[in-house]
C-alpha cells in the first residue's frame, strides 16, 4: 500500500523534530554539568524542555482546531528555529539561563510534532490507524540517527565553544523542516468518520474505561522512559566518566530502539490487539530495570536503553491505537489534548526528578523507581485484555 500524501510529508517531519530533541537530549544534562550554578540543576534544561512540551500541549490542540493543521505545524518549526538560536547564543555566553530558554522554546515545539501521529490517522481508513502511527513512528530513526550524529561533530565547528555548532546546525535542520511541511494538506472535517455527531461533555469522553487505559499506556511509557533516558547520559558521562562519544552511542541506540520496532508493531497489533501489546511492552521496560541492577559497563547501559526504547514503542502505539478510538471526530481536539498534557505532564514531572534524584541517590534509585508503575500498567493491560478492550471499535 503507498502512503498518502499527508503520511509521507509526517514521515520526514517526524525525522526533522526527533533531531531536535535527540540532540538536546544527548547534550541537555552534560551542558547543565558544565555550567549549570548548582550540579543539581544540570537537567534543568531538559526538565524544562519537557515543561514547555507539557504546557503547550492544550494549546497546541486548541490552535490547529482554529487554524488548521498545517499552519500550525509550520508555526513550530519556527519556534524549534527560534530556540535552537537562542539556546546557541546562550552556549556563546555560557549562560546557562539562555541555554535552559531555547531548551524550552524547542519543547513547546515538541507537543505541535506529538500530533503528527492524530494528523497521520485521520487521513487514512479506520483500520489503517495503526499502520499510520508506526509510519510516523518509524521517522523518528532518522531523528535518532541525525540528533547524536550532530553532537559528535559539534566540537568540530568551535572546538571553543564545543556544542554551540550543534544549536546551529539544529536552527538549519528546522528550516529544512517548515520546507518539508509546506506539502501537508488538513484533512476536511466532512471527511472523518462521526464527525455528524456531537461532541459528548469532555468529562464522558475521559471517563471511559477504554480511554483511561490507553491514556496510562502513553502517560506510564513516556513518564518511565523520560526518567531514565534523562538520567542516564549524566550517569555515564559524569558519574561513571565514559567519554561523550560512548554516551552519544547509547542514546542513539536507544532512541532508534524507540521506533525501529514500528516497523513490526502494525502487524504485532493486529495479532495480538492493543491490550496485549501493552503488557507485553509493560514487561520490556521492567526488564531495563533488571538489567541497570546488575551493573553499570557500558552494555548495561546499552541493553537496558534499548529495551527501554521497545517497551515505550508497544506501550505508545499500543495506547494511541486505543485512544483514536475512543472518541468521535468532533471531540478529537479536545481529547487529544487532555492525552497528550498527561503524557506530557507526566514527562515534566520525571525529567524535573531525575537530575535530582541521581545526583542525591544514585542510579539504582532512579531504576527502582520506575518499577512500581510498570507493574501497574502490566496489570490494567491485563484487566483490560479480560474485559474486552482489545477491540476497536467506534465509539457511539
Amino acid at each position: 500500500m503507498i502512503p498518502p500524501r499527508n503520511v509521507v510529508v509526517l514521515f520526514f517531519g517526524q525525522v526533522i523534530f526527533l533531531t531536535g530533541t535527540v540532540t538536546l537530549v544527548t547534550l541537555g544534562g552534560i551542558v547543565g554539568s558544565q555550567i549549570a550554578p548548582d550540579p543539581a540543576l544540570a537537567t534543568l534544561p531538559l526538565s524544562l524542555m519537557v515543561v514547555g512540551t507539557a504546557a503547550g500541549t492544550v494549546p497546541a490542540a486548541l490552535l490547529m482546531q482554529r487554524i488548521g493543521r498545517r499552519a500550525a505545524f509550520l508555526g513550530a518549526a519556527g519556534l524549534g528555529f527560534s530556540g535552537a538560536v537562542i539556546a546557541g547564543a546562550g552556549l556563546g555566553s555560557s549562560s546557562f539561563a539562555g541555554f535552559t530558554a531555547g531548551a524550552a522554546l524547542v519543547g513547546v515545539t515538541l507537543a505541535f510534532s506529538a500530533q503528527f501521529r492524530f494528523a497521520a490517522a485521520e487521513s487514512v481508513p479506520p483500520d489503517r490507524v495503526g499502520w499510520a502511527v508506526s509510519i510516523i513512528l518509524v521517522g523518528s530513526i532518522g531523528g535518532a540517527i541525525l540528533g547524536p550524529e550532530i553532537v559528535a561533530r559539534s566540537p568540530g565547528f568551535n572546538p571553543e565553544q564545543p556544542y554551540q555548532g550543534a544549536m546551529y546546525a539544529l536552527a538549519a535542520v528546522y528550516v529544512v523542516g517548515a520546507a518539508v511541511l509546506l506539502g501537508f494538506r488538513n484533512v476536511a472535517a466532512d471527511r472523518a468518520e462521526g464527525e455528524a455527531l456531537p461532541p459528548r461533555p469532555l468529562p464522558s469522553v475521559v471517563a471511559q474505561p477504554r480511554f483511561l487505559v490507553a491514556m496510562a499506556a502513553a502517560v506510564v511509557g513516556q513518564g518511565a522512559m523520560v526518567f531514565v533516558m534523562t538520567a542516564t547520559p549524566l550517569s555515564m558521562h559524569v558519574v561513571d566518566g565514559y567519554s561523550i562519544e560512548e554516551t552519544a552511542r547509547v542514546v542513539q541506540a536507544h532512541v532508534v530502539a524507540m521506533y525501529l520496532p514500528s516497523l513490526v508493531s502494525a502487524p504485532l497489533l493486529a495479532r495480538l490487539g492493543t491490550t496485549r501489546l501493552m503488557a507485553v511492552g509493560a514487561l520490556t521496560m521492567g526488564a531495563t530495570v533488571a538489567i541497570g541492577l546488575a551493573g553499570r559497563e557500558i552494555m548495561h547501559y546499552w541493553w537496558g536503553m534499548v529495551l527501554l526504547g521497545v517497551g515505550w514503542n508497544f506501550l505508545f502505539i499500543g495506547g494511541t491505537t486505543q485512544l483514536v478510538s475512543t472518541y468521535r471526530a468532533s471531540e478529537r481536539f479536545r481529547a487529544q489534548a487532555v492525552n497528550d498534557f498527561g503524557v506530557f505532564g507526566m514527562s515534566a514531572v520525571a525529567s524535573l526528578l531525575a537530575g535530582t534524584l541521581l545526583h542525591s541517590f544514585g542510579w539504582h534509585t532512579v531504576l527502582w523507581t520506575i518499577a512500581p508503575a510498570l507493574a501497574g500498567m502490566l496489570l490494567l493491560a491485563l484487566i483490560g485484555h479480560r474485559s474486552g478492550m482489545r477491540q476497536a471499535v467506534s465509539p457511539e
